[in-house]
């Protein structure tokens, strides 16, 4: 792909494969979503004195492995991505892209590459107040353009409604389906939860503990097998629904 400016020269991408393995300056336009799906993280997270961002590993249902981000709000993205039925797939800080716009080498990392089913999603995580920023707007406008020259997706993601965000943190305790009964699972799975609200979900079975029967309705809540209104705390009230 030529220059971001016209100047011919190409738009370059650097994948680290692993601590010891680099493959370095390759063509964008053609480098393999598979080599860019099994990347590693371009940078660690790093814990230092006076630190003003909150760095750390989330452990991804999606992926069955942990994925690192560099603050709550890239935390908060992580979930939502975590939580989405078409995301297939989740690499943090997977590339470094390489462009010459306006006659100066620029670099960029983004924040995360997601495989969905609707094709590559590529994530920039910025609190809403920088985005006015000069050379904020300026990295993310060439790296939209860089990105979209392959037909891919490209995202700034600011902070998410408080409710929906702290709805979908609550679920994500329910994430993991092997802690639960798969007995349960599957009579819940053929109760017809839909139209049911939650506190009548909960109250369903008396076969097992009150408490697991809770666990597992939010585990098929988070897992999508039924949906409901999470623009408000949840509540025993809330009605579910069918997943679209």
């Amino acid at each position: 792909m030529d220059s971001i400016d016209g100047a011919g020269e190409a738009v370059l991408v650097s994948v680290r494969r692993d601590d010891e393995c680099v493959a370095e300056d390759l063509d964008w336009a053609s480098v393999p979503l598979g080599l860019l799906q099994q990347a590693q993280p371009w940078r660690t997270f790093r814990w230092y004195d006076g630190q003003k961002h909150y760095s750390g590993t989330y452990w991804a249902s999606t992926v069955r492995d942990h994925v690192i981000y560099e603050s709550r709000l890239e935390l908060g993205r992580l979930l939502f991505a975590d939580f989405a039925a078409g995301v297939r797939h989740i690499v943090a800080q997977p590339f470094l892209l390489k462009a010459v716009v306006q006659g100066e080498l620029r670099r960029h990392v983004p924040d995360y590459l997601l495989l969905t089913d609707d094709g590559p999603v590529v994530v920039d995580v910025k609190p809403r107040h920088r985005l006015e920023r000069p050379k904020v707007a300026f990295a993310f406008e060439w790296t939209r353009r860089v990105v979209e020259s392959r037909g891919w997706t490209y995202e700034v993601w600011c902070e998410p409604d408080p409710f929906v965000l702290e709805n979908v943190r609550f679920l994500a305790g329910f994430r993991r389906e092997w802690l639960f009964d798969a007995a349960l699972l599957e009579f819940l799975r053929g109760a017809g939860l839909a139209g049911m609200s939650l506190g009548e979900a909960f109250r369903l079975s008396s076969e097992w503990p009150r408490s697991a029967v809770k666990a597992a309705v939010l585990h098929l809540l988070w897992s999508g097998h039924v949906v409901t209104d999470l623009e408000r705390p949840l509540s025993a009230g809330h009605v579910l629904g069918r997943a679209v």
